[in-house]
């Protein structure tokens, strides 16, 4: 059972290394695993100048505490740390950060990635590209891909 579990959602970078500390340390030693995802804006081969991400506040966050606890319902985790980033982000900076902690790496891993896959494709978060050449593009989609990878947690 999940004895430490906390959803951010801000527009401020986050301190991955800090995050992992703080978790750690509520922990007091009975984590035997901690696994970290830290996902960052690309450049896409210098075409984007930033992401900007839109959420509806309470509901993303709802919806992600939802998750949370279905990842905890899961696997016997003893904590889960997930930041999300909103607003305007430039290549090389965090955009979403997922901690899982658990006795044994395995129930640690797979939490991480359930949580990573339900946040690409169905959180409730939009992104829109800004591109280099001043111009702003359309909505971004989940690809084909993350599509594929978060099927693999349904039924």
């Amino acid at each position: 059972m999940t004895t430490s579990a906390r959803v951010s959602i801000q527009g401020a970078p986050f301190d991955t290394a800090a995050e992992i500390a703080r978790l750690s340390q509520a922990l007091h030693g009975r984590a035997g695993a901690i696994v970290t995802f830290s996902g960052l804006c690309r450049d896409e081969g210098r075409r984007l100048t930033a992401l900007e991400l839109e959420h509806y506040p309470g509901m993303a966050e709802a919806e992600i505490d939802r998750v949370v606890a279905e990842a905890q319902g899961r696997w016997p985790l003893q904590g889960v740390r997930v930041i999300h980033r909103h607003g305007l982000v430039a290549p090389g900076d965090g955009i979403v950060l997922v901690i899982t902690a658990s006795a044994h790496r395995i129930a640690a891993f797979e939490a991480a990635s359930f949580l990573m896959d339900y946040l690409k494709t169905r959180a409730p978060f939009w992104k829109r590209e800004h591109l280099a050449d001043g111009t702003i593009g359309g909505w971004v989609e989940a690809s084909a891909a993350d599509d594929a990878a978060a099927g693999r947690w349904e039924g």
